[in-house]
């Protein structure tokens, strides 16, 4: 999942992607939803209401590359469109959004405040500190949405859209397999050029994300934390397969117990 709420030309919004994915809704569904509202807006005299806080605008499907209309709300288009969702679900998806929107109004003021210069030696230390960690998240989040949006890349065959209808599966799985820790498994991976580590996460270098190889899910630690965890389809765990038994000689548990015996 992307960011529930984000800054677009310096307003505080979301979008109707966002808002169908979080609440499970056909995106169709969502535009709908919202184009009924813009257009009771309009017969009750609203319409400059409507066009303020819901702006029009399009995005590109990742598979088809056709372009698709959607929108841009305010907090208080959301709260209009939202408020017919109301199962317990959808209310706790309502109060992450309200939250989402807090905090992304306090960030935007913060933005707007006129850089301070540091007037002794430890407040130069601390901007210089605190400008680090930022960088070192923003370049944490480019790597994973560059991962996120290969992986939508790769032109579906037959043979792919059998194996995406498997389940995923974590790296600690596929290491079982192997009779080894997860830890072990991406170190492996690593040495073999597979993957790289940023932060806390594991990510494919850039030759192998549009394989097909994995699928990256977004999930909520809390109101304002998220984290990614990357799985791996039954496309890239025959991958991993593959280059450990002929990179590196190594089998799985079952094909070393039937060469024993």
């Amino acid at each position: 999942m992307n960011q529930l709420v984000f800054i677009e030309s310096n307003r505080v919004v979301t979008d109707s992607l966002t808002v169908a994915e979080v609440f499970g809704k056909d995106h169709r569904n969502v535009v709908r939803d919202i184009d009924v509202q813009i257009e009771k807006l309009n017969e009750a005299g609203e319409g400059k209401w409507g066009v303020l806080n819901f702006e029009q605008t399009h995005y590109q499907h990742p598979q088809n590359k056709q372009w698709y209309k959607k929108y841009l709300l305010t907090e208080e288009a959301f709260t209009l469109v939202a408020m017919s969702y109301t199962t317990p679900e959808a209310m706790k998806m309502k109060v992450r959004f309200i939250e989402e929107f807090k905090r992304m109004r306090a960030e935007l003021e913060k933005q707007k405040q006129p850089f301070k210069l540091p007037t002794t030696y430890k407040e130069a230390l601390l901007q210089l500190v605190e400008q680090v960690e930022r960088n070192e998240q923003l370049q944490l989040q480019n790597a994973q949405k560059d991962q996120i949006i290969k992986e939508l890349q790769p032109k579906a065959t037959y043979y792919d859209l059998v194996l995406q209808n498997k389940s995923l599966i974590s790296i600690s799985k596929i290491a079982k397999d192997y009779g080894m820790s997860a830890v072990r498994m991406n170190q492996l991976l690593h040495q073999l050029g597979i993957q790289y580590k940023q932060g806390d996460c594991w990510l494919l270098y850039s030759k192998y994300q549009d394989k097909g190889y994995t699928q990256s899910k977004t999930h909520a630690i809390d109101s304002e934390t998220s984290k990614m965890h990357t799985y791996w389809t039954q496309k890239g765990r025959l991958f991993i397969y593959e280059m450990l038994k002929n990179k590196l000689g190594i089998l799985p548990l079952i094909e070393r117990d039937e060469q024993t015996a």
